[in-house]
């Protein structure tokens, strides 16, 4: 499916809600005073700098690989996902119309001020991290394993959550002083859980996901739901099975294509971020289609 930049959305811009807040992707409206409406655009971040390029259809990917997750571990946890249909949330039929498949209705939960982490394989940060501690957020980690390996078993390793600038990881015990240790310890049986069963999915349609992270909020009685978005190029870092060694970083769905273009512009990782050519957008939604395509079994349109 051929997608034209003018046909990205860089900003939601709804007139017909209350808009309450932007973040580095999603933009978010009140639906009366017990929901939301979460819109994924087309924005990207990279080195935690929004992009000034949008990249065509990736917010409806997000989305719909989201809402795809969502329904495969709802018998895990609950999520935020609200049967209210987006036609009664968006009253405005234009603007409901460029928000379908980009938006949804959620419950309005209290989020969690921590990402929950689960890595399956030693990559990315904890990599760096190992290499100089022999540990991960404080999980201590067998000797002489390599870049890629598998780990024994997953390990959960929260971080703080930043809406500008970086994420700092932290121990289990640094996040059971921030939401308590009850909270924290259901937040790392369900992050293990449902990444436990997304990998043994995933395997089967020959992708390896190697680390990702969820988000969890609660409810007015103290309630715990997987909110947010949920294995997603975004939020977690998946690999073609065949292309899988260890001591390589395997190609991956995500947005590195567009990283290893901007490290070739020697840009200093400040804003502003340089625009992105014809063809870095063309092979990053393509990227982003094809994890969808592998997960779900479907074709975007």
């Amino acid at each position: 499916m051929a997608t034209q930049l003018s046909d990205a959305i860089l900003d939601s811009n709804l007139k017909s809600l209350p808009f309450l807040r932007k973040g580095k992707v999603r933009d978010v409206y009140a639906v009366g005073a017990d929901e939301l409406l979460i819109v994924a655009t087309d924005r990207l971040s990279a080195y935690d700098v929004v992009l000034p390029t949008p990249i065509p259809d990736k917010g409806r990917v997000l989305t719909q690989l989201s809402n795809f997750w969502f329904a495969q571990t709802k018998d895990v946890i609950r999520n935020h996902l609200s049967a209210t249909p987006l036609d009664h949330a968006i009253p405005d039929a234009a603007e409901r119309r460029r928000m379908e498949g980009r938006a949804v209705v959620t419950r309005r939960l209290q989020p969690l001020p921590v990402e929950a982490v689960v890595r399956g394989y030693l990559v990315g940060s904890g990599w760096r991290d190992y290499q100089e501690t022999g540990e991960v957020c404080g999980v201590k980690l067998p000797k002489g394993l390599n870049l890629a390996d598998k780990l024994p078993q997953p390990i959960f390793t929260p971080s703080t959550k930043a809406d500008v600038g970086h994420d700092e990881n932290i121990s289990f015990e640094q996040a059971a002083r921030m939401i308590g240790p009850e909270v924290a310890e259901q937040v790392r049986r369900y992050t293990i859980a449902i990444y436990e069963k997304a990998r043994d999915y995933a395997a089967g349609r020959g992708i390896i996901i190697a680390d990702t992270k969820m988000e969890f909020g609660l409810d007015e009685k103290g309630g715990l739901y997987l909110i947010d978005e949920l294995l997603t190029p975004d939020s977690s870092r998946f690999w073609p099975a065949k292309d899988y060694k260890v001591g390589a970083n395997p190609p991956s769905f995500d947005k590195q294509y567009v990283r290893d273009w901007l490290d070739a512009q020697k840009w200093d990782r400040k804003p502003p971020a340089p625009q992105l050519p014809p063809d870095v957008i063309a092979k990053t939604t393509e990227k982003y289609r094809e994890a969808e395509a592998w997960l779900t079994g479907r074709r975007g349109g």
